[in-house]
């Protein structure tokens, strides 16, 4: 299984019962050579003993999940936001990896303002940028389904992600193709062929979409081959758009969660192999 396995990466979420050192354990006795981590268990285990820890099995670290909610309006949150994302560029370098993750944020409390909001992401990246850059970190901005667009991210298409990575050098700031966020939406395929022609495709990551969803939506991530994607499709189109690199699979479901996190990841590795390659 291990050749199949090549590209794949386990985003920490998808097993998130299994603890730092489990999971690392459970990815080198499986064959898988990559994971995506999240700042949460990361702190809890300690940055310095989960890049040691990664280091010394041999794993690569695709992503570091998440900075962003960059929407605030008033400067005392905004200082926040940035804080917090400079924090995040650090623990990213110091991981090992080149790629964060940004969840752009929602619409303010009270706020109508989609275009404003996004104003304010730019505005935001074009502090943190050079901050990254000189650290040798990409900032991927990561487009979330209209269903987020209130409280998670105002940024809904690969297309209005585009838009604001362009504003800034692509070796600093690009997009992530999340086939979860994206699946629907047609224009989404042409967009993947702009990302990758301007080297803005920074991270590619599965799920599949099922219905119906849970309360609160947040959950909803299908099992690979559960649902409705076409994940071999945008496996064959990231791949036309130049992508080379890990196919990293984040999942946040309720059921997987509950179960077992080395057979879930087993699962996960047979799924990745069955329906995406």
């Amino acid at each position: 299984m291990s050749g199949a396995l090549s590209r794949l990466s386990i985003n920490q979420m998808t097993v998130r019962q299994l603890p730092v050192p489990a999971l690392v354990e459970a990815c080198v006795t499986l064959g898988v050579p990559a994971v995506g981590l999240w700042r949460e268990p990361v702190a809890e285990h300690g940055l310095a003993a989960t890049a040691k820890l990664v280091r010394d099995a041999g794993l690569t670290v695709t992503s570091l999940c998440r900075g962003g909610f960059l929407t605030a309006a008033d400067p005392a949150g905004r200082a926040r936001a940035l804080d917090d994302n400079r924090a995040a560029v650090d623990e990213a370098a110091a991981l090992g990896t080149d790629t964060l993750v940004l969840v752009p944020g929602g619409l303010p409390p009270g706020s109508r303002d989609l275009a404003a909001a996004r104003e304010r992401i730019a505005e935001c990246l074009a502090v943190l940028a050079p901050y990254a850059g000189e650290r040798g970190v990409r900032l991927a901005v990561e487009p979330l389904h209209p269903m987020f667009a209130a409280d998670r991210c105002v940024v809904s298409t690969l297309d209005q992600a585009l838009d604001l990575a362009e504003r800034f050098p692509a070796d600093r700031v690009g997009v992530v193709v999340d086939t979860y966020h994206v699946w629907w939406d047609d224009r989404a395929p042409a967009a993947l062929a702009r990302a990758g022609a301007a080297g803005r495709l920074h991270a590619v990551q599965f799920a599949d979409w099922t219905t119906p969803l849970p309360a609160g939506v947040l959950t909803g991530r299908g099992q690979l081959g559960d649902g409705a994607v076409d994940l071999r499709a945008w496996r064959e189109r990231v791949e036309a758009a130049g992508w080379r690199g890990p196919l990293e699979v984040e999942l946040f479901n309720d059921g997987l969660w509950a179960r077992d996190g080395v057979e879930v990841l087993a699962e996960t590795a047979g799924r990745f192999t069955d329906c995406v390659l």
